[in-house]
């Protein structure tokens, strides 16, 4: 039988993540599949880390794909070349979706608008759209009449609600198997040289350089007021992106820290724990262990989309922070909030100043001791977040699709 192909598409970071993990299900199933990939937005590592061949140009643009939540990022994307990337994108889907027999597609209408451009059978994880939102999805009329499509095979959302919803409107192919990003979180073992019995924070600064390179200074001096004013014994693990860890160094020195042996370390500050005692305050920083550190933590300060949505899927509390963009403002945070529920705080309506970092610092405290809500948020993952072992269904979905 000869080999089937499969063109990835999606527009953001977290859907490269996404389409990763069905690909790496789809590969595991051992259906004969050539699989290639047009992440739209930034530069696709997460494919190439799968090594799946990229079959067109990508860049890296202003805003971080990002640009709806502020017509100016647009204007910076448009001055670095965003249409003529687009058009070479859409040319590169119109060579290659020759020799496809699917197009799987993660993202929002413009995944849905390239995938149906292709001319191609497609199916479409919906990632960006939830009744969690606004209480009932407004797809617009282009994406209703793209998802309408015979050529779209089926709509595979983020949640239940979002399915029924969808349903209810008439778009029967809308279908809630399990979320993806719920796929991978197993912990690994690594020791995160934790000490026992003390409670763990976990800082996720975000995926985008230069913004997380300033996200993490911004929780440096959250860490900071957390320390000095906790009742509560606490501990700090960041999990950073691989490309992150080089800056660790510039960053202490920005912000006032040292680093030494994979910790940022403010000597100013100690700690002091039943059974141990620290002559410094420490932050563990990991950029391979994600799952780990989420798994370990009692709560999460999150300055990012997706990581925040699996922390809040695992039952963990989310205090959220606005910075400076251009991903993760007061906009995203509180739409944020409106998607995952009461398991995301957000403090602030602004760039965090030290009247919103103190105010963020006795949220983390108040949020510790609070047993009834600390419940509550393990139930609130589940419906929000739904079920692990999507990636295998829609896996599954494709294989059959395909004849395997």
């Amino acid at each position: 039988m000869k080999s089937k192909g499969v063109l990835f598409l999606s527009n953001g970071h977290g859907e490269d993540a996404i389409n990763c993990q069905i690909l790496k299900a789809l590969r595991a199933s051992g259906a004969d599949v050539d699989v290639s990939a047009m992440p739209v937005v930034g530069d696709g590592a997460a494919y190439s880390r799968s090594t799946v061949p990229i079959i067109g140009p990508t860049s890296k643009m202003p805003s971080g794909g990002v640009f709806y939540m502020n017509p100016l990022f647009l204007l910076k994307d448009i001055g670095a070349g965003l249409i003529a990337l687009t058009w070479q994108q859409l040319q590169a889907v119109w060579r290659h979706s020759r020799h496809c027999d699917l197009v799987v597609a993660t993202g929002d209408i413009v995944a849905a608008a390239i995938a149906h451009a292709s001319n191609r059978p497609y199916i479409i994880f919906l990632s960006a759209h939830s009744s969690y939102y606004e209480g009932r999805v407004d797809l617009g009329l282009i994406l209703w009449q793209l998802l309408s499509s015979q050529k779209c095979l089926a709509v595979f959302t983020r949640d239940a609600l979002t399915a029924a919803d969808l349903n209810r409107q008439g778009l029967k192919k809308a279908q809630f198997v399990g979320n993806p990003v719920m796929d991978n979180l197993t912990s690994t073992g690594k020791d995160l040289q934790l000490m026992p019995q003390v409670r763990t924070i976990a800082l996720l600064p975000g995926s985008r350089l230069l913004e997380a390179t300033n996200n993490l200074v911004l929780l440096l001096e959250l860490v900071k007021e957390i320390a000095t004013n906790s009742t509560v014994p606490v501990q700090f693990s960041a999990a950073l992106v691989p490309a992150l860890m080089p800056q660790l160094d510039d960053i202490a020195a920005r912000s006032g820290w040292q680093r030494r042996s994979g910790k940022l370390i403010f000597p100013a500050i100690k700690q002091s724990f039943s059974e141990h005692k620290l002559e410094q305050l420490e932050v563990i920083c990991s950029a391979d262990a994600f799952a780990d550190i989420l798994q370990q933590s009692s709560l999460v300060i999150g300055m990012t989309g997706t990581a925040v949505e699996q922390a809040v899927g695992l039952g963990k509390p989310v205090i959220a922070v606005p910075g400076n963009g251009p991903a993760f403002t007061y906009r995203f945070a509180e739409a944020q909030n409106r998607l995952l529920g009461d398991s995301v705080q957000v403090i602030g309506t602004q760039p965090a100043n030290s009247h919103i970092i103190k105010e963020a610092a006795l949220a983390v405290d108040r949020t510790l001791q609070d047993d009834k809500y600390l419940a509550s948020c393990i139930q609130n993952g589940k419906e929000r977040m739904g079920r692990s072992g999507g990636s295998l269904k829609i896996a599954n979905y494709v294989a059959n699709y395909l004849g395997y």
